[in-house]
């Protein structure tokens, strides 16, 4: 599935990503398939990018203070913030985040988003990706693609072992 999502978006700057979402006891499995299949992973656990969600920033309050809670205790480690509108991806670019996830944006957003950050940040679509429209979320120019489907509900290969008797 990975690699039908990857060769969905051949020829743009986007690169498919997977996410946190994977079969409990099988993350190094399913994120090594990722690997296999062209994908990129996107973090493998907390220990190597600060992913602050949207659950985070209403908790601290504010967008502002969400971030300086997670540069206090993140130790050097890249941020990337959820930014649920335009208004909040501008407010992480003027924190100086590393990457901006837009979650669940239309396409229009989407190229809004790619103007408007103009390169000071990554750029992350993620929401509701399909096969049928992960073209379309290339083509507005974000850096990466995060796609749960690939690691939650891919298709299980069919693998029969079958015993061979030698006489």
């Amino acid at each position: 599935m990975t690699r039908q999502f990857v060769e969905a978006v051949a020829g743009s700057k986007a690169r498919i990503l997977d996410t946190r979402k994977t079969a409990p006891g099988l993350r190094a499995i399913d994120k090594l398939a990722v690997h296999h299949g062209g994908g990129n992973n996107h973090r493998f656990g907390l220990f190597d990018m600060v992913l602050v969600k949207n659950n985070h920033i209403d908790y601290a309050g504010s967008l502002s203070r969400a971030v300086d809670l997670a540069r206090a205790g993140a130790h050097n480690l890249k941020i990337e913030i959820e930014a649920r509108t335009i208004e909040e991806m501008e407010e992480a670019l003027f924190l100086g985040v590393e990457r901006i996830l837009l979650d669940n944006m239309s396409l229009d957003e989407l190229r809004h988003a790619v103007a408007l950050c103009a390169g000071r940040a990554e750029l992350e679509a993620s929401g509701n990706v399909s096969l049928d429209n992960v073209r379309a979320i290339a083509e507005t120019g974000v850096d990466f693609i995060s796609v749960g489907r690939i690691t939650q509900s891919a298709p299980a290969v069919d693998i029969g072992l079958d015993a061979v008797i030698r006489a």
